[in-house]
């Protein structure tokens, strides 16, 4: 008489494991000076919808010792830079993951790379200029600074 095994057949994974193992495959991990064309190409549609600002190798360059790629089987797929203007400040800047891994947590990784490197380096506060400030909240950033300071701009090259 035939037995059916249990184990026999792995049910199907569900869309969200599946998305899961997705972004468990991706490796967060400082930049290489070899990465810079690649973090030119992954960067560029932002520009072009004025999502990110424009950076030239040159400021990746500058920002490559505080910099964080996201890399899957070999593809940069997401990046962050850190840039450190003094022991008491820091700004996350250039946050920007390919569009088909994106809502897989792969930009909080980065971010907190960001964090850990600053922290690592007792840098006191690390800020983010955003239009996602709903993001940037889900990664512990908040709108006030200790003492209920703000930061405040201007823009210089408007009138």
């Amino acid at each position: 008489m035939p037995t059916e095994p249990s184990d026999a057949f792995e049910p199907a994974a569900t869309p969200d494991e599946l998305l899961a193992r997705r972004a468990a495959a991706v490796t967060i991990r400082p930049v290489r000076f070899g990465d810079l064309d690649n973090i030119l190409e992954l960067i560029s549609p932002f520009v072009e919808k004025d999502v990110l600002l424009p950076r030239s190798e040159g400021e990746l360059l500058e920002l490559l010792p505080s910099s964080f790629v996201a890399e899957d089987a070999g593809r940069i797929i997401g990046y962050v830079g850190l840039e450190i203007y003094s022991i008491k400040l820091a700004e996350v800047r250039s946050l920007a993951v390919a569009t088909d891994y994106q809502r897989l947590g792969i930009g909080q990784r980065l971010v907190q790379a960001c964090v850990d490197l600053a922290r690592r380096k007792s840098i006191i506060e690390v800020m983010a200029i955003t239009s996602k400030d709903d993001f940037f909240r889900q990664c512990g950033f908040d709108f006030t600074l200790p003492g209920e300071k703000k930061a405040l701009f201007i823009h210089t090259t408007k009138s």
